[in-house]
């Protein structure tokens, strides 16, 4: 488990996040081994890389966003298994905290030197394809 803290301030609290607005799980499966939503805020949000339908999941007091991350990076020509910027777009779709241009930008950037093409198309699918709700 890693965190992330966003602000548009200087954050100078670094302690590990114990509860959280957000919650993005990189592999469905964690979810038969951890309770992904521990410590989540109410009407948080969970993102979820899954192949299964955002109908199979019931998240009471929580919003959903799901997608099948590993198979949009694998059509976006990246390995399989690389899900990274694919779960950017998800997350972008989830929040709409930057807009989904500005991020492809910064990964494009980001990525210069390491198929900056592949890994902005896999997030730009990733947000279309998307199911979000509450």
């Amino acid at each position: 488990m890693t965190s992330l803290t966003i602000s548009r301030n200087k954050i100078y609290d670094l302690s590990p996040i114990e509860t959280p607005d957000i919650v993005v799980v990189l592999d469905h499966l964690l979810l038969n081994e951890a309770d992904v939503t521990g410590g989540l805020k109410p009407g948080g949000i969970i993102v979820l890389n899954t192949p299964k339908a955002f109908e199979s999941y019931k998240f009471i007091n929580y919003r959903l966003a799901t997608a099948d991350i590993t198979a949009i990076s694998v059509e976006a020509g990246l390995p399989h298994g690389m899900v990274n910027t694919g779960i950017i777009g998800s997350l972008e779709k989830a929040t709409n905290l930057l807009g989904i241009e500005i991020l492809i930008k910064g990964i494009e950037k980001e990525f210069s030197a390491r198929k900056p093409q592949k890994n902005s198309l896999a997030a730009k699918i990733a947000f279309e394809r998307t199911v979000a709700g509450g």
